[in-house]
């Protein structure tokens, strides 16, 4: 086995150290809110399943989903669903070559981040 001196190599950067980027914090909030889309996503299925298994069952998953708490959950599911697929159509510019510089990827973080609001408050005024 080779000898490995670790003592005097320096120390890779830290997070208390680092500075965040608007282009790492947008991207990882993409990885996040594509998680958080799950949980919509089990509300829905869930009163889908309800739905199909009796009156009942349904009555109650349905008073879930027009709760207070059911709006919640929705309305932020519609604030990630924009949110996210700005973040993709991000990735897709950049696996393209293009907006790679410093300024531009930071001008379509802010577009993410202003978009998705938009988008999102456009959707619940029309429906």
């Amino acid at each position: 086995m080779a000898d490995v001196n670790r003592g005097n190599r320096p120390l890779s950067p830290h997070l208390t150290i680092y500075r965040p980027q608007l282009t790492s914090m947008t991207s990882i909030f993409v990885r996040i809110t594509g998680n958080a889309l799950l949980v919509a996503a089990l509300m829905i299925v869930w009163w889908f399943i309800a739905a199909s298994i009796g009156p009942d069952q349904f009555a109650v998953a349905d008073a879930v989903l027009r709760s207070w708490f059911g709006d919640l959950v929705l309305f932020g599911s519609l604030w990630a669903l924009c949110y996210h697929t700005l973040g993709g159509i991000r990735h897709l510019i950049w696996d393209s070559g293009r907006m790679l510089d410093v300024k531009a990827s930071e001008r379509f973080g802010l577009f993410m981040i202003g978009g998705s609001l938009v988008l999102t408050l456009f959707i619940v005024a029309v429906i």
